[in-house]
This record gives C-alpha cells, sequence and structure tokens, in this order.
C-alpha cells in the first residue's frame, strides 16, 4: 500500500512501565472522570466503520491485487492484501473521505484535510494500535489535567503533525492520530519538566519517558510511516505541556489553610512562568509558518537533503522511494 499511515505507536506495551503518579508527590488536586478521550476512541472507530461501509469491496474491487478479505463481512469486508496489509479499505477510499493530500490542501484549497486525516485509518491494525495507545496515555492524562486541556492538545497536536508532514510529504496520502498521540506523549515530557520541584525520583521518571519516545520515534523509520506527522505532533503537544499542563508548586493547596504569615506566597515557579510564555511564542509561531510556507506550496524538501532520513532509512531489506 503505498499510502503512509500514522503507525500506532507502541504505548501498550511502555507505558506498563511508566506511571507519573509513582513519582509525584501528590497533593489534594481534583481528580476527572475520563470521558473525552473514550468518546474519541468511539468516534475513530466509528469513523473506519463508516470506511468500509463506502469502501464496499466486494461492489468496487477490480480483482487485479486478489480477493477481497473476509467476505462474510459483505459490504465492510477488506480490500486484498497485497493492495492493503493492514485489513483496511482502499487509498481512493481514504481519499475521498478526508485524506491528507498535498495537492489536494495546497491546490485544491482543501485546509480541512489537516483536520479530518487524523480520524481515518488505514487498517484495523492501524487503528486497533492508536486506540489502544490513546487509552493508556489519554485517560491517565485526562484524569489528571481534565478534558479541556487534553482534547486541546489532542487536536493541535494532530493539526501540527499534519502541517509537517504535508510540508515534507507530498507524493502519497497521509491517514492516522498518531500525530496527536504523540502530542500526548510530548505533553507527558514537558509536565514533567516544567513541574520538576513537586516530583520524586526525577531522573528515573525522565530516562523512562525519553526511552519511550525514543523507541516510538525510531518505529518511524520503516517504510510507509509518517513520521513526520510524529514529530509534529510531538514537538506541539511538548509545547502545549508548557502551555496548560502546570501544577501547582508543593505545598501550595494545604497552606490555604494556614495563617498568612505561614503560606506558600506563590501558586507558580518563576521558571514555570517563563517557559510557559517561551513555548506558547514558539508554538504560535510554529503553526503560523508552517501555514504560511504550506500554502505558499514550500516543500521543506528542498531545503533540507537530510530530513527524508527522518521517516525513513533504506536498508538492504527495503526502499523508501519518495
Amino acid at each position: 500500500m503505498a499510502d503512509l499511515e500514522r503507525a500506532g505507536t507502541e504505548k501498550p506495551r511502555a507505558n506498563s512501565s511508566y506511571n507519573p503518579n509513582q513519582y509525584y508527590v501528590g497533593t489534594q488536586e481534583h481528580q476527572w472522570t475520563s470521558w473525552l478521550i473514550p468518546m474519541f476512541v468511539v468516534a475513530n472507530i466509528i469513523v473506519f466503520i463508516v470506511a468500509m461501509f463506502v469502501n464496499n469491496c466486494p461492489r468496487n474491487n477490480t480483482g487485479s491485487d486478489g480477493k477481497c478479505v473476509a467476505k462474510f463481512l459483505g459490504r465492510l469486508s477488506f480490500q486484498p492484501l497485497r493492495e492493503n496489509p493492514l485489513f483496511g479499505p482502499s487509498s481512493s477510499t481514504l481519499e475521498k473521505l478526508g485524506a491528507l493530500k498535498w495537492s489536494k490542501v495546497v491546490h485544491g484549497h482543501q485546509g480541512w484535510r489537516l483536520v479530518t486525516c487524523m480520524w481515518l485509518h488505514a487498517g484495523v491494525i492501524h487503528l486497533l494500535a492508536n486506540m489502544l495507545s490513546l487509552i493508556f496515555i489519554g485517560i491517565r492524562l485526562e484524569q489528571q489535567f481534565g478534558f479541556v486541556r487534553v482534547g486541546i492538545i489532542y487536536l493541535l497536536s494532530g493539526l501540527g503533525g499534519s502541517i509537517l508532514s504535508a510540508l515534507f510529504i507530498q507524493s502519497n496520502i497521509s491517514v492516522g492520530a498518531s500525530g496527536a498521540l504523540f502530542g500526548l506523549l510530548g505533553a507527558m515530557l514537558s509536565e514533567l519538566l516544567t513541574n520538576w520541584s513537586i516530583y520524586t525520583n526525577k531522573a528515573a521518571a525522565l530516562l523512562t519517558l525519553i526511552v519511550i519516545i525514543a523507541i516510538n520515534l525510531a518505529v518511524g523509520i520503516l517504510p510507509h510511516v509518517d513520521n513526520f506527522a510524529h514529530i509534529g505532533g510531538f514537538l506541539a503537544g511538548f509545547l502545549l505541556g508548557f502551555i496548560l499542563l502546570l501544577r501547582p508548586q508543593f505545598g501550595w493547596m494545604e497552606s490555604r489553610n494556614l495563617p498568612a504569615d505561614t503560606r506558600v506566597k506563590s501558586k507558580h515557579k518563576p521558571y514555570q512562568h517563563i517557559l510557559l510564555l517561551v513555548a506558547s511564542a514558539l508554538l504560535i509561531a510554529g503553526l503560523t509558518t508552517g501555514l504560511v510556507l504550506l500554502f505558499k506550496g514550500e516543500n521543506l524538501n528542498k531545503h533540507c537533503s537530510w530530513c527524508h532520513y527522518l521517516s525513513c532509512v533504506p536498508t538492504s531489506r527495503w526502499k523508501c522511494g519518495n
């Protein structure tokens, strides 16, 4: 399959060894009930079922690549494995439903594809990997920080991933939620850094999270995986974490019940405010610059001869093509 799916990151396995709460010096912060992330999961599943219904392999398959898979599903049966080994629809169906395609965004003025592509998946395997990752990461973050902040991080990270993807990959379509998922990972890292003073075992927490991120980014060098979406989403989420995921400094909430002369005077430390301002400026500048370059039709590969290796590294076993 020539399309680029934003591969499911390996967070189900990795998250079993990383729980930020085990390093956190607890305060009396409110614990939220997670409902938005489960809704996102349901929405992605529904969109995939709709994509398979529209695809209608028994009717539209020409047979040149083989027979439809799982014919007992009828209209929902999958494209031949030679065409799509991930058990999903055809690339033409994904493109019809809103997959990210540079020519459509730039010349067709279809900027909405920057958002719709993150709700589409190339197949059952792709969908399952991403949704498991979203459940393991997203629910925990939503319980800690609420649906508004986590929802903003998810959506803006997905947008950031789409923008960077379109600036580098202009010959294939791209679909998947993992740009947004990498944004949640990036936010977890910046949350640890900006709230550094309230964590115990800081080095262990930081090292664990960096290893998780490195492993998942390394998966992106495989062919047919859109690592630019991963990187763009991660960077956007990393900056958003400094902006949205600040915690009060240790003892501030408890000190409100103490006499005025013994209270912790400031809710946040000065460096947290500095990081918030810097991250805000970088995020606005990055998204604005990316959108301007994209709609001008720029191809950043012309300005960076080695950047294509960030998304695919050719080996004796596979080639990268475009």
